[in-house]
């Protein structure tokens, strides 16, 4: 049975509203865990000018929420939550980006090129995937006579 609901729900979302899912919810957990347990921040400093991580948890967070929300739109209206999913690391690139350049953080290098990769990257590509699993809408058809 638990099967049925998710095939029918993988049908129903296609194969971009299941990756909005599923990095919605994730997003949503990453930002909790900051919330609930806050890391060091090295190479973070950048952030923790403006805030504790606690508080950029939220971005994760709303974005996440936002990602996992338009995972239920059609496509096309889908595009915010790219975008949202977009933010958090893009943020937390740029944060490690300047600690390797004002601080001499060389892991925040290795960080950032990961957080354009397997975050930034991929979200970009998916976003640019055709749907194919849902068909288009039914055309109302003109001009036949019963």
């Amino acid at each position: 049975m638990p099967c049925r609901a998710a095939r029918r729900l993988s049908k129903a979302l296609g194969r971009r509203g299941v990756f909005l899912l599923i990095l919605g919810t994730g997003k949503t957990c990453y930002g909790l865990s900051f919330l609930l347990t806050p890391p060091s921040d090295h190479g973070l400093q950048l952030l923790t000018r403006f805030g504790d991580l606690r508080q950029w948890s939220w971005l994760w967070i709303t974005c996440g929420i936002i990602t996992f929300v338009s995972a239920f739109l059609r496509i096309g209206r889908d595009r915010f939550g790219f975008l949202a999913a977009l933010a958090p690391p893009t943020v937390w690139a740029i944060a490690y980006t300047n600690a390797v350049v004002t601080d001499g953080y060389s892991r925040g290098g290795f960080v950032a090129l990961w957080y354009l990769t397997s975050h930034i990257g991929v979200i970009c590509w998916a976003a640019t995937v055709p749907e194919y699993s849902v068909p288009p809408a039914p055309r109302p058809q003109r001009g036949k006579a019963a």
